[in-house]
């Protein structure tokens, strides 16, 4: 799925990713772990990642007992951890992801930009086994 790199289309995203994750049989709190990484992933893309005329991209691949996430857009500059302060409004997004992934990284992207994942461990759907959106 590709969106237009604003801020308006996060909220775009988790719904879009909620109701895939539902047709595929993911149960609620699976449904609610990927959602909250690719809503992350995906305000992280608009924030830092946005350049004028370029989109992001959402991609899910769900196996069995495991999700993919991939989110890209169209800067190279690889993610990065901060500490936030206590009074700091943004800057955890990516510990969260770290907390709730099984694994994460990042790869350069052609022929622009890069794309961040984290491969999330869930619970086996009900009905298919592998899906990709």
């Amino acid at each position: 799925m590709q969106f237009s790199s604003v801020r308006k289309c996060v909220p775009l995203v988790r719904s879009l990713v909620a109701k895939t994750l539902t047709v595929w049989g993911y149960g609620q709190d699976d449904i609610d772990k990927v959602v909250l990484v690719c809503g992350e992933l995906s305000a992280n893309a608009v924030e830092h990642g946005g350049r004028r005329g370029h989109r992001f991209e959402v991609r899910l691949t769900a196996d069995g007992s495991h999700c993919l996430v991939e989110v890209s857009d169209a800067n190279r500059t690889p993610p990065r951890l901060v500490e936030a302060r206590e009074d700091d409004e943004g800057g955890r997004g990516l510990l969260l992801v770290t907390a709730l992934a099984e694994e994460t990284g990042h790869h350069d992207r052609n022929p622009i930009g890069k794309t961040v994942w984290a491969r999330l461990v869930v619970d086996s759907p009900k009905g298919e086994t592998t899906c990709t959106s």
